[in-house]
């Protein structure tokens, strides 16, 4: 199924495909608190109820990350993004999964402290040239495994 295929299915059509760090940085900044969440998109999410894999128990939303920097960040929100894309990166492609924004009313927190978003509104796809611009940016910023 190509990418254009996977958004319709996902539910994504006709909302923005962010291509740059930059881009997701302006949404973010125009809305307010944005999440990550990577799936197989809104329409599919709405049919299905989360839950947590290693214990079975039923999630109170959908698992997200914040793309909106904390207060306490004092680097370039771009980099913030670029992290939070790269975290979890691995998953996108994987079982036809999309990343995408989305905001939301948080109720609650997963196993591994993410926020669970419930009354979602999807806000853009995220492409992959904004991904790999990400990656990039995290190579180049970070010390990725250091403790």
């Amino acid at each position: 199924m190509s990418t254009e295929e996977l958004r319709v299915v996902a539910g994504l059509a006709g909302l923005p495909a962010l291509r740059s760090l930059d881009e997701i940085v302006e949404l973010h900044q125009a809305v307010g608190k944005v999440y990550l969440r990577y799936s197989r998109g809104p329409a599919i999410d709405a049919g299905e109820a989360s839950r947590d894999k290693e214990s079975g128990c039923l999630l109170p939303g959908l698992s997200t990350n914040p793309i909106t920097p904390e207060p306490w960040w004092d680097r370039p929100p771009r980099q913030w993004v670029a992290r939070q894309l790269c975290q979890y990166g691995h998953l996108a492609g994987r079982e036809e999964r999309l990343g995408w924004l989305l905001t939301g009313t948080v109720v609650g927190h997963g196993p591994d402290c993410e926020p669970l978003l419930a009354d979602v509104t999807a806000l853009a796809s995220i492409e992959q040239e904004a991904m790999a611009e990400a990656e990039r940016v995290y190579r180049e910023a970070f010390d990725p495994g250091r403790v």
